[in-house]
């Protein structure tokens, strides 16, 4: 991937760009190979477009409102435009350009971080693969409140593919992308993220893979190897908004999904009833913490023919790892977004042994790697 961007300068996000593509992956496949202590011929390997495949632009807003930037802040904390990212599809990069825009006309002031003054902190730009699009503007308060509404009339007609937009309240002083508070500007609030086995729904703080197509890949991928082990019931604990629980159901298969996110589980509960019959009737969301179920429904016998797990980057942690290394649980589908927690966790469930692994290269030009591995009792 060539990029003016990195060849000036002006941004190191992409530790591995130096490095040919092949020797990327190469190098990202012995170290998933290190952690799970496998023979590094035996990691399967799904790839994608190296430039434009994110699906999601987290921009800080810099310069001033006559002239704005979005992109990232140099180590002076003034801003450097990254509108023309390689990274980003073509949506994105129009979207960008017209909110550089709407930013002088609706007079947001980019957030100082030196001086601790100013509104706009950032922009955040997710695409669907119907190339609609989710705009978050994330400010210090509600002071623009007024003029973004004002003029968001003129952004819809520049951009009609908006369908969600949003006001973010991010009040502190902090290392943070968003707040906690969302303020709903459209009369839609959630983005249909439209895959080949599925329509995903995402609110403005859904997680969602960054990389729509190796997401897709890696879906499918699940549900084949869950074809060939053919559980009667399964766990997908951090369900999020059911990507896999909805991936996996089929007739003659309960698949309980869990999650803390009450928002998640109400858009993956959405995509569940439209899925209606084509996905069979046994599929359940529960809103709640992912051990507590487990330690619970195990404490009572309920086990399942299969756990899928796909938990944050910090890994399963202790107590889950120790409860599904008690139960009588056959196999587990990890999926990890961290060699090294992974490992870690691994280490706490000895009864289980590596089956299959494969690596997703979600995040090209980085040392991130995405792991699908199937776990069988010894």
């Amino acid at each position: 991937m060539e990029c003016d961007y990195h060849r000036r300068g002006e941004c190191a996000s992409c530790t591995l760009i130096d490095v040919a593509y092949p020797d990327q992956i190469a190098r990202k496949r012995r170290r998933v190979a290190a952690a799970l202590g496998v023979d590094e011929a035996s990691v399967a390997v799904t790839t994608g477009p190296d430039a434009r495949f994110r699906n999601k632009a987290k921009m800080v807003a810099g310069g001033t409102m006559d002239s704005p930037t979005l992109g990232i802040l140099d180590e002076s904390w003034h801003g450097t435009d990254l509108t023309r990212c390689p990274l980003y599809p073509e949506a994105i990069h129009v979207a960008l350009r017209t909110l550089s825009r709407f930013v002088s006309l609706a007079r947001l002031a980019p957030y100082d971080v030196a001086e601790r003054r100013g509104e706009l902190k950032h922009i955040l730009v997710t695409v669907s693969p119907d190339d609609e699009l989710m705009v978050r503007f994330v400010m210090r308060s509600t002071e623009a409140h007024t003029r973004i509404v004002k003029h968001l009339p003129t952004l819809l007609t520049e951009l009609p593919n908006v369908r969600v937009a949003t006001l973010n309240v991010l009040p502190d002083h902090r290392a943070a992308l968003e707040g906690e508070r969302e303020v709903v500007l459209t009369s839609e609030s959630k983005l249909p993220m439209r895959l080949r086995g599925a329509t995903l729904y995402l609110q403005p703080r859904s997680f969602f893979q960054t990389n729509t197509g190796v997401c897709e890949d890696l879906y499918e991928r699940a549900r084949g190897i869950v074809a060939e082990i053919a559980p009667r019931s399964v766990w997908d604990l951090y369900c999020g908004v059911g990507g896999f629980a909805l991936h996996l159901a089929g007739e003659d298969r309960d698949v309980t999904g869990v999650e803390l996110s009450p928002e998640a589980i109400e858009c993956a509960r959405l995509s569940a009833a439209e899925l209606g019959d084509v996905a069979g009737t046994g599929l359940t969301f529960l809103s709640g913490d992912a051990t507590a179920f487990a330690i619970e429904n195990g404490g009572a016998g309920r086990w399942p023919d299969l756990a899928v797990v796909n938990p944050p980057r910090r890994g399963l942690g202790g107590d889950l790892s120790r409860t599904l290394e008690a139960s009588s649980i056959p196999a587990v589908l990890y999926s990890s977004c961290n060699p090294t927690s992974l490992a870690h966790d691994l280490a706490a469930m000895p009864g289980f042994r590596v089956e299959s692994a494969e690596l997703f290269d979600m995040f090209p030009h980085t040392e991130h790697a995405e792991v699908l591995t199937l776990l069988r009792r010894r």
